[in-house]
């Protein structure tokens, strides 16, 4: 027994340190991009962009967002309830097609929205974990959206997508880092993967730094206990 718990803890050991020099990394490049412009997302990310009852509405699920992060366990432990939970509908990035987009239109579906880049190690190692949720979960009421926060042109993303056998995660993109920089304003984003956890009106309920197995039973139950609570 203690020599299977021993076995066990040595994944867990490599994704926190390739976490530790991913997070290092994104805030080097969050600072560099820190002085850019808003970017070419086409969309306010500013949480002054929200209405007071968006606001007011989300805050007042404090309750809803403890008792859905205490589904939180195993590998999905590190997810922490929003604290106050709030309003972040208006997020941008760019859909698939290249169009604006913010979370707003995925309003009446809950969001597991992910931050990820080519660069950042375990992104790479957990972005199939993500398909796979994305794949038994995904649907009416449940999207994964994976946004690919790599600068410069398509070509690297969208090579390692293709490489890595990515079948059912669209291709979110925003290449200014404008959204990681509103996350980091948050408090949220202390680097790469950054994870949040949305409800059907757009409010934050949870949110974790670092990579996780997304495909596990444990991530499961928290999307489902999620879902459950969905208005």
């Amino acid at each position: 027994m203690a020599e299977e718990k021993k076995k066990s803890m040595f994944p867990a050991l490599r994704l926190i340190l390739l976490a530790a020099v991913a997070g290092a990394l994104a805030g080097a490049v969050a600072v560099y991009v820190t002085s850019r412009p808003a970017g070419n997302n086409g969309a306010e990310t500013s949480a002054t962009s929200v209405s007071e009852a968006d606001v007011a509405a989300c805050a007042a699920k404090t309750d809803i967002a403890k008792e859905v992060a205490a589904s939180a366990t195993g590998d999905v432990a590190a997810v922490l309830p929003a604290d106050p939970p709030q309003s972040v509908r208006a997020l941008a990035f760019n859909t698939p097609d290249g169009r604006p987009m913010t979370l707003a239109e995925r309003a009446g579906k809950t969001v597991l929205l992910n931050l990820w880049a080519t660069w950042c190690a375990p992104c790479r190692e957990e972005m199939p974990a993500l398909d796979a949720l994305q794949k038994e979960l995904g649907g009416e009421k449940f999207e994964v959206i994976a946004v690919n926060v790599d600068t410069g042109d398509d070509v690297k993303p969208k090579k390692f997508l293709a490489e890595t056998g990515i079948e059912a995660l669209g291709y979110y993109r925003d290449n200014t880092l404008a959204l990681f920089n509103d996350l980091k304003k948050r408090g949220l984003a202390l680097g790469l993967p950054v994870t949040l956890l949305i409800d059907d009106e757009g409010c934050l309920l949870g949110h974790m730094n670092g990579p996780a197995d997304w495909a596990a039973a444990d991530a499961k139950r928290l999307i489902e206990a999620a879902i459950g609570r969905a208005g």
